[in-house]
């Protein structure tokens, strides 16, 4: 007489494929070698709500061996589900967790935790930042000429460099699909703050205006303006006067100058990337772009948000 066994993973296959054509207990333990006893047992303690199947009936009989209950609450998991969908990276929200919750995890589980999700079919995987490799361009040279009047990047206070107060932007523009309508962002370089708005035309006049309407709000916290050598920072010096800052510009080639507003395109472009047409993008969106990144945790910041850092005080992170 057989007794009762743990079946393994393949037997379970065998399982699975004898019961979808219509074989009943007896015939599948007889099939599988087993007792029926066994078989009655897999199947009313393995089945999920979709019915028997295989991966599953495993997994939930390797867990059952294993008496310790898991360290991580699928509360937990449903908490670090929600930080992953507002675009927080898996250290982000580690750290967050961390600080703010008695539970301590690494990023690399949580990371693990996404891979696993969109091997299952998920879509968590969507919202991290870097979901392919970048490549290298080369070859390509800016042939825009000089900018009159520009103050070069060596001119610039030295304290600027060093992050030590608020009130020093760079500034830049994201370009849409076909070169029509562009998005210039701007960034606070201590607290790393966000400021977006879209141009219908990448021209002087309508960035400059972009600009000083971005900065005229906070003016009293508008010290420097770095960007780059394009000829849509021609009106540097309008700019200049109404926010009554000065306007610098970086080398040309050397993005490096501009770090912080570099990096910031990349996230943005997180939302609306290169082959989006622009002409869809509404302001309601670029709001809620705009409220991801400032209220998003930043190990640079030790993991306050931009917008804790330049106003200065906490904020719940709900939204």
């Amino acid at each position: 007489m057989r007794t009762y066994t743990q079946l393994a993973q393949e037997q379970r296959y065998q399982v699975y494929a004898l019961l979808k054509i219509g074989h009943n207990q007896t015939e599948i333990a007889t099939v599988v070698g087993v007792d029926k006893s066994t078989i009655s047992r897999e199947l009313g303690r393995n089945r999920g709500h979709r019915g028997y199947r295989p991966k599953q009936a495993h997994w939930m009989a390797l867990n059952r061996r294993n008496h310790t209950p898991p360290r991580i609450s699928p509360d937990t998991w449903a908490l670090i589900e929600a930080k992953t969908r507002l675009d927080w990276s898996p250290e982000q929200i580690a750290s967050w967790m961390r600080k703010n919750t008695d539970v301590s995890i690494s990023h690399e589980w949580i990371y693990q935790y996404i891979l696993a999700d969109k091997q299952a079919g998920g879509e968590l995987y969507r919202h991290l930042r870097c979901q392919k490799k970048r490549r290298k361009r080369y070859g390509s040279y800016d042939r825009r000429g000089t900018l009159p009047n520009r103050v070069s990047i060596e001119m610039r206070p030295e304290i600027v460099g060093q992050r030590q107060r608020l009130g020093d932007w760079e500034v830049d523009t994201v370009i849409g699909k076909r070169h029509r309508q562009a998005i210039v962002t701007l960034t606070e370089r201590k607290s790393r703050l966000v400021l977006l708005r879209k141009v219908e035309r990448r021209t002087a006049d309508q960035v400059s205006q972009a600009v000083i309407d971005l900065l005229r709000p906070v003016i009293d916290c508008v010290q420097t303006i770095t960007g780059d050598n394009g000829k849509e920072f021609a009106e540097h010096e309008r700019i200049a006067v109404e926010l009554e800052a000065i306007f610098f510009f970086a080398h040309p080639y050397s993005a490096w100058e501009r770090g912080t507003n570099e990096n910031l395109n990349g996230l943005v472009r997180q939302y609306v990337p290169k082959n989006r047409d622009f002409s869809l993008v509404t302001d309601e969106e670029l709001h809620h772009i705009v409220n991801r990144l400032n209220h998003r945790p930043r190990k640079c910041l030790e993991f306050r948000t931009p917008f804790e850092v330049f106003f200065q005080h906490r904020v719940a992170l709900t939204s």
